[in-house]
């Protein structure tokens, strides 16, 4: 019998419900316009597997009431995206996928890689999953027009000095020595953005009569350069040969892998009629969820935080919720018409989302090949870990510890996680050591593993599973302060060490003082490698961070009136201290968090020119 009691004071409004399991992790968000009747539909007794396995789970269910379903709609989305909770439809990927950005929010904008989408007022483009189809269009788009690359910031007055490197190797028009007017330059920009957006004919039409011009005015040598540029783009959209309709349009085709509990969703980008690229990504779903249903979550997911949204989507299966999702898009847009969410019944766009649904059939195909080639090596990686140290039962879960320090400053530890051979990064942590001082990497290592080992005892969510096997960098030292680590909190895992040899490579895994006799080419030798190299990498990216950091704040500490606030923005607005040392008091005053007084502050920390030579930047 339900409990009552879980949906008894739920109100019967618009809005949001969060539930949750006993150690109150969030395990599924949902939206709806009357909450009382939706929540309690969840303990009718006709469910399908999906509902009754969460039902089971719930512990406490929390509300959040809004106006309409549109604030639903939109709290719910962002919930799901921070929490990822486990019962909802959802990317699979918890990494960003980078943008490429333009500046238009500085003098001579720059067109350059994002890792994220920044709350600036900076145009964004994308996001994209193949990172080297994004740098391929970034290099073609220098390439093609000599759009500045450096990181300085122009007061009023333009540069007086000599153009820079990229000037006389013929990757800029130094428009900040003005040998380039700006107003030509954001032509450049304007074209660039263009090209990005997908939409090359205006730009052909007129590189087509600047050559034009060129040849009559006999200028051979420009009009060779403009007709070498127009030879480039040609090349670029003869590519992109599949043609719709003259607008924008993105083409949603949908592949299931049930067996899996996944799904695989391909989009297609038409803009100006011309496919001009596509992207796939992989969403966790189980064989109850409806097409409509998993395309729906997707639409939410990824346009939230896409940089375009075109006029039409074109899907085979209309999504849940149609119509909301598309007022919701349109709001996002920002335009005047409807973005149209529609299933093409004939001509080109039928052609079109044919030719999608063909190729992400194919693609979930090759892809359950490769993940299946890929799970055959790791249980045999696995197997022959388990074989080689004697260790009975399956190797599931592999954590593994290194500590890093240089000369005992800053000393960190990395805790990575390995579930059936793949790097799990959901469950990486990072600790900073407490009470361990100088350079006692076996003192660190006893103290990371009670911290970590302690939190599972106290039932902390973040750390709520125990490893089949405990895997340190280093040999018996690291081994007995991992066992000493067990012994003091009543626990019993097994820990091996992996070892290096003389040329700091792999060497292999000791095992209750013997070590592993793993062939060097073997599966298990090749798994213990990326899991050495990777905790190692771990451990040094964090261990640099805090070294920066803490480089960074014994600089900006030194200014008075600049507290952890304003340090934090600065940091945060100009990217380095370079830049905040480049900057002038009107672009000091307006970074976030700054006024006038702290901007001349800032300014003449830096530039008072009897402390000039004191304040260097630390290397």
């Amino acid at each position: 019998m339900a409990d009552t009691t879980l949906w008894a004071n739920i109100p019967h409004k618009p809005g949001i419900y969060i539930m949750r399991d006993e150690k109150g992790a969030i395990i599924y968000v949902g939206k709806a316009i009357d909450l009382y009747k939706r929540v309690r539909s969840y303990f009718n007794d006709s469910k399908d597997i999906k509902t009754k396995l969460l039902v089971t789970h719930i512990h406490t269910i929390d509300y959040v009431v809004t106006d309409n379903e549109i604030e639903a709609f939109v709290l719910e989305n962002n919930l799901i995206k921070q929490h990822q909770p486990k019962y909802n439809i959802r990317l699979k990927d918890d990494k960003a996928y980078p943008y490429i950005k333009i500046t238009i929010n500085e003098r001579l904008p720059r067109v350059m890689y994002a890792n994220k989408r920044g709350k600036d007022k900076a145009k964004y483009f994308g996001p994209y999953v193949d990172k080297g189809r994004m740098r391929e269009i970034l290099d073609l788009v220098h390439r093609l027009w000599p759009l500045r690359r450096c990181s300085k910031r122009f007061p009023q007055d333009f540069n007086k000095d000599r153009p820079c490197l990229n000037h006389h190797i013929g990757q800029c028009k130094a428009p900040c020595n003005k040998l380039l007017n700006e107003d030509d330059y954001n032509v450049f920009v304007s074209e660039a953005e263009r090209f990005i957006r997908g939409k090359t004919g205006t730009i052909l039409e007129r590189l087509k009569a600047e050559m034009a011009d060129a040849a009559e005015a006999m200028e051979y040598e420009r009009a060779a350069d403009v007709r070498n540029t127009i030879t480039a783009l040609n090349i670029l959209t003869e590519k992109q040969k599949v043609e719709s309709s003259g607008d924008d349009a993105d083409v949603l085709a949908l592949a299931r892998n049930k067996e899996k509990d996944e799904a695989l969703v391909l989009i297609f980008f038409v803009r100006d009629g011309k496919l001009s690229g596509n992207e796939r990504f992989m969403m966790a779903a189980t064989s109850a969820e409806e097409d409509g249903d998993i395309l729906a979550a997707f639409i939410k997911q990824f346009y939230s935080e896409a940089a375009i949204i075109p006029k039409e989507l074109l899907l085979a299966t209309n999504p849940t919720d149609k119509n909301l999702i598309s007022e919701w898009l349109t709001n996002l847009a920002g335009r005047q018409g409807q973005v149209a969410i529609n299933i093409p019944q004939r001509g080109h766009k039928r052609d079109l989302l044919k030719l999608a649904q063909t190729n992400v059939e194919l693609t979930i195909t090759q892809a359950e090949t490769a993940i299946k080639k890929e799970a055959e090596r790791n249980n045999k990686a696995l197997d022959e870990i388990a074989e080689s140290i004697g260790l009975p039962g399956p190797l599931t879960r592999i954590e593994a510890y290194d500590i890093s320090n240089i000369q005992g400053y800053e000393s960190v530890g990395s805790m990575i996680v390995f579930e059936d051979g793949t790097a799990k990064k959901s469950d990486y942590r990072k600790f900073k050591l407490k009470a361990v001082v100088g350079p006692d990497d076996y003192a660190g290592m006893e103290e990371i593993l009670t911290r970590r080992l302690a939190r599972y005892q106290a039932e902390h969510t973040a750390f709520a599973k125990l490893p089949d096997i405990i895997f340190v960098d280093g040999g018996k030292g690291q081994i007995t302060a991992a066992k000493k680590a067990l012994t003091g909190l009543g626990m019993d895992l097994p820990v091996a060490g992996m070892v290096k040899d003389d040329r700091h490579r792999t060497r292999g895994l000791v095992f209750e003082g013997n070590e592993a006799a793993l062939p060097r080419h073997s599966e298990g030798f090749k798994l213990i490698t990326r899991i050495q190299d990777e905790v190692h990498r771990f451990a040094l990216e964090y261990h640099r961070k805090l070294r920066a950091d803490s480089q960074v704040r014994s600089v900006l500490d030194d200014i008075g009136g600049i507290g952890p606030t304003r340090r934090k923005a600065l940091l945060r607005h100009f990217k380095s201290i370079e830049a905040i040392m480049e900057a002038d008091i009107d672009c000091l005053t307006s970074a976030p968090s700054m006024n006038k007084a702290s901007a001349e502050a800032v300014y003449n920390f830096f530039h008072t020119k009897e402390e000039q030579h004191d304040h260097t930047i630390p290397s």
